[in-house]
C-alpha cells in the first residue's frame, strides 16, 4: 500500500465547519451539512463538511490519496466511510467566512472513496473552554492569537482516499 499524494494545511473552523468539494461544486448542501453536525464528517458526493466542536481555533486538514483502501488507525477518536467526487481532480478546503485555506490537486479526475478520522476534537474543545475563561480573568496574559496557536493537542482531521472510478456522464450532470 503505497501513499501517492498528500497534502496539510491549517483551516480556521468558522461556525464550527470546514467543507472540503471539487472546485466546480461550490454550492453548498443544508443537509449534509447538518449530518456532519451529528456525524463529524459528512457529504453529499461533491462536499464532506468537517465539524469541529470550537469555532476559532485552526484545525488541521490531511488529505492522503492512495493506491488502496486504507483502515483507521487505533489512536483515531472516530472514523467514517467518504466519497468525494472530483471532476477537476481539484480540492478545495474552505473556511466558511474567510474563503479557501488551500487546494489540493488530485491524481486524476474521479471518484474517491475512503475513511475520514479526526484526533484531538475534545482536547481542543477543553483547551478552548480553559483558554476563554483564562482570558476573561486576567486579560493581561497574552493576545488571544498567540494562544489560539499554541493548542498543545492539535485538532486533526484526515481524509485517506483511493481512487475508485470515473465519473460517469450523470454524476457530472448532478453537480
Amino acid at each position: 500500500m503505497a501513499l501517492i499524494t498528500e497534502y496539510t494545511v491549517t483551516a480556521e473552523p468558522d461556525r464550527c465547519l470546514v467543507e472540503v468539494y471539487d472546485s466546480d461544486a461550490y454550492l453548498q448542501d443544508s443537509a449534509a451539512l447538518e449530518a456532519a453536525r451529528e456525524q463529524v464528517v459528512a457529504g453529499n458526493g461533491y462536499h464532506l463538511y468537517l465539524h469541529s466542536l470550537q469555532p476559532a481555533i485552526g484545525v488541521d486538514v490531511i488529505i492522503r490519496v492512495w493506491d488502496e483502501p486504507q483502515s483507521p488507525p487505533t489512536h483515531c477518536e472516530g472514523s467514517v466511510p467518504v466519497t468525494i467526487e472530483s471532476t477537476t481532480a481539484c480540492l478545495v478546503i474552505n473556511q466558511l467566512t474567510f474563503g479557501p485555506a488551500g487546494t489540493m490537486d488530485l491524481p486524476r479526475p474521479g471518484v474517491y472513496e475512503g475513511i475520514a478520522w479526526w484526533t484531538g476534537r475534545h482536547a481542543t474543545l477543553d483547551y478552548y473552554n480553559r483558554a476563554l475563561v483564562e482570558l476573561a480573568e486576567r486579560p493581561d496574559t497574552g493576545n488571544l492569537e498567540h494562544v489560539w496557536r499554541n493548542n498543545p493537542t492539535p485538532e486533526r482531521y484526515v481524509l485517506d482516499l483511493h481512487y475508485a472510478r470515473e465519473s460517469s456522464p450523470d454524476d457530472e450532470d448532478a453537480a
